[in-house]
């Protein structure tokens, strides 16, 4: 089937139904793949995210509905569970709406778990959603933050041919590393771990924190040999940009990467005040985290700040 059918019939819902405050842009390239998929049950999926879009905007607000074709390799989907390398079709819900705070993140997937009121809503909607969505061998990446809206990021895999598949090279030259101590910092482990496996296996030596507390720790022990840090911006105890600013002042030249799963646009003028040159947006794919780091370390000026894609 075709996503970009199937999004533009709800374009027509959204136009027809939905608060005329509420501004709609929709992206849909020529070019998206095909995905194998029951057409009835992904309507329902990004029917149910277009709904909760609409209702976290009451006094209107910024929608967009896109597709997009995405090629996840293994460093990228090792950060999940259910998912295997390939080609993606990803399907993107964004609103400008009141946002969610982590605890109601935690939940949000939950059976019955809702933040409406009792007669606006089950909570089964974005629970049967994610269901479908791993029945197609997909997975649902959601951020926000409140009062800065939400993003949901459905990524479908893509049908491919026979012989698409065994004709499919990687060609891309990945630059390693010479021996370099490199300190990633992430309060998710799987992130850690398949950074620290990316790394080794591309000739970095690693260490790695759950938080910024314990990373000021591993860099005041290891300072005359750690070389870079990677570090996420969302974390507990200390967040990224209290990591950032502690370790500026023990070593102002430290090359530091920054990696979210959030919007990074709003956040560079910011970061900037403190060197900050170098963006990953999460979840990141290998070639992308290696090439960061290479520019990072050789003293590349170019800010890696393509938030477009999830390659989060």
């Amino acid at each position: 089937m075709q996503v970009t059918n199937l999004l533009k019939d709800i374009e027509n819902i959204i136009k027809e139904t939905f608060p005329k405050n509420i501004r709609l842009t929709v992206k849909l390239p020529q070019d998206v793949w095909s995905v194998y998929g029951d057409e009835t049950q992904l309507h329902q999926v990004v029917m149910n995210l277009v709904v909760n879009a609409r209702d976290a905007m009451p006094k209107g607000g910024e929608l967009l509905l896109g597709a997009e074709n995405q090629t996840l390799d293994a460093q990228y989907v090792g950060m999940f569970q259910g998912i295997a390398p390939g080609k993606f079709v990803v399907v993107r819900v964004e609103d400008s709406g009141v946002g969610m705070s982590a605890e109601v993140i935690e939940r949000i997937f939950e059976p019955f778990f809702t933040t409406k009121d009792v007669d606006r809503g089950t909570g089964l909607g974005l629970s049967t959603s994610i269901g479908i969505v791993k029945a197609h061998g997909g997975i649902i990446r959601m951020y926000s933050e409140p009062k800065k809206g939400s993003r949901f990021h459905v990524y479908l895999p893509a049908w491919q041919s026979e012989e698409e598949i065994a004709d499919e090279e990687l060609l891309t030259k990945i630059p390693r590393g010479k021996g370099e101590k490199i300190l990633v910092v992430d309060d998710e482990a799987p992130i850690r771990k398949v950074t620290r496996q990316t790394l080794e296996m591309n000739g970095y030596r690693v260490e790695t924190a759950q938080d910024g507390a314990e990373a000021i720790a591993v860099y005041a022990e290891q300072k005359n040999s750690i070389q870079l840090v990677v570090t996420d911006m969302m974390m507990p105890v200390m967040d990224g940009l209290g990591t950032i600013q502690v370790l500026r002042k023990m070593n102002p030249k430290l090359p530091i990467i920054v990696a979210s799963g959030l919007d990074a646009n709003g956040r560079l003028a910011q970061l900037s005040a403190y060197g900050i040159k170098f963006f990953l947006p999460k979840p990141y794919s290998s070639d992308t985290l290696l090439k960061t780091i290479y520019q990072a370390l050789n003293n590349d000026k170019k800010i890696s700040n393509d938030t477009t894609k999830e390659t989060p």
